[in-house]
């Protein structure tokens, strides 16, 4: 019985051995069906990957619908070089005249994006400020000499104009608060001089303000990169459309970190149009001086919360003396819109017609009043003051 165990035994293993043998080198004999493959898998997922990237990998049609209408903006000034220690030694003027002693030109640059076939072109303030020659070359190589036909610096915009630049490309404006966070951007413009460029990123904030670069702030803020020269260049959406115009970087080195600002064409499109049809930009001001309301400031002056505009000091004989308003006065509505902060109340009240009879909400001590108030002008690059 024993013996026999012992031939089952040895039976049994080397059928094993040899059924491993069979399957690894010559499954096919057992007539086994391989499963799927790692192979087999990503080839069945790989033509819809392959169409996914095909849609989405490329933004060539946006760039090429928006970068003929993008130019770039040279600028130059006279200015008046520092006087040589030596220059009165008539030993030196022998040697060296006056070349250390006379005037020279200073150089600027930056973008501006063609708004109308008349030649109407959007940048930045400081890109032309106190320039007294500008040239824009358009995509084509073409150059022009430009006229400035209004600034606004609480904003940072400019119109200018070049004449004779036959029938121009123009860009195509976003419909207004059509941009969402998350929403890939493209910015063009000619960064550093080397060129027109083009980068890629997505807006990363919008509303950004209190930031200290304009008086009237609503950025948008991107990671698409915008360095030196990009200023007043368009940033366009992915179906090439303008959504704000590139103006400032927060930046510790000087170039890109991610963090870029445009000026929305909510806001552009409205200075642009006063800019062209009056040569400036009218705003309402009624004269106070207003400050955040901190939680220590409410409790001090024991107001239910932390949302309006304190006044803090009233400009004698404006719109908001003459209607009563004190300092000490919380501003809680214009015109039946909330004032959440002192930048909303400046926006609110910068957009009231002048000459126009508007009614103010106050919460003065424990009560609430209604006052009217009777818009005035803005006088020109008031900052801090509304």
């Amino acid at each position: 019985m024993h013996r026999l165990w012992l031939i089952f035994a040895q039976a049994v293993t080397v059928a094993v051995a040899v059924l491993f043998v069979v399957l690894t080198f010559k499954p096919d004999w057992l007539g086994s069906r391989p499963g799927p493959s790692v192979v087999s898998l990503q080839e069945a997922v790989a033509p819809a990957a392959t169409q996914t990237r095909t849609a989405t990998a490329s933004y060539a049609d946006a760039a090429k619908k928006a970068l003929p209408s993008v130019v770039h903006v040279y600028t130059s000034k006279e200015v008046k070089a520092p006087r040589h220690p030596f220059a009165e030694d008539p030993v030196f003027r022998y040697f060296f005249g006056d070349r250390f002693g006379g005037p020279q030109r200073q150089s600027g640059l930056g973008s501006g994006v063609i708004v109308s076939a008349d030649g109407y072109i959007l940048t930045n303030n400081h890109v032309v400020e106190n320039m007294d020659e500008i040239e824009v070359a358009t995509n084509d190589n073409r150059r022009f000499r430009a006229r400035i036909v209004g600034t606004d610096p609480e904003t940072d915009l400019a119109v200018l104009q070049i004449q004779d630049g036959g029938k121009l490309p123009t860009i195509t404006f976003a419909p207004t608060e059509s941009l969402r966070v998350g929403d890939i951007v493209l910015a063009i413009g000619n960064p550093f001089g080397v060129g027109q460029t083009v980068t890629h990123g997505i807006v990363s904030a919008l509303g950004r303000s209190q930031l200290g670069i304009n008086t009237f702030e609503n950025f948008i803020q991107t990671d698409a990169a915008i360095n030196p020269g990009n200023s007043g260049g368009a940033l366009v959406d992915s179906a090439g459309n303008l959504v704000g115009i590139n103006t400032a970087i927060f930046s510790r080195s000087g170039g890109s970190q991610g963090i870029g600002f445009a000026i929305p064409v909510s806001i552009t499109r409205s200075v642009m149009e006063q800019i062209i049809r009056t040569g400036s930009v009218t705003r309402g001001w009624i004269g106070v001086e207003a400050q955040e309301i901190t939680p220590e400031l409410a409790e001090s002056f024991k107001l239910p919360a932390t949302e309006g505009a304190l006044i803090a000091g009233v400009m004698r004989g404006s719109p908001a003396d003459r209607a009563g308003i004190r300092p000490g006065d919380v501003l809680v509505a214009v015109a039946g819109k909330p004032v959440k902060d002192p930048q909303a109340m400046l926006d609110l009240i910068a957009g009231l017609p002048p000459g126009t009879a508007t009614q103010f909400r106050l919460r003065r001590e424990a009560k609430e009043l209604e006052v009217v108030v009777n818009i005035g002008k803005r006088p020109p690059a008031q900052r801090n003051r509304e």
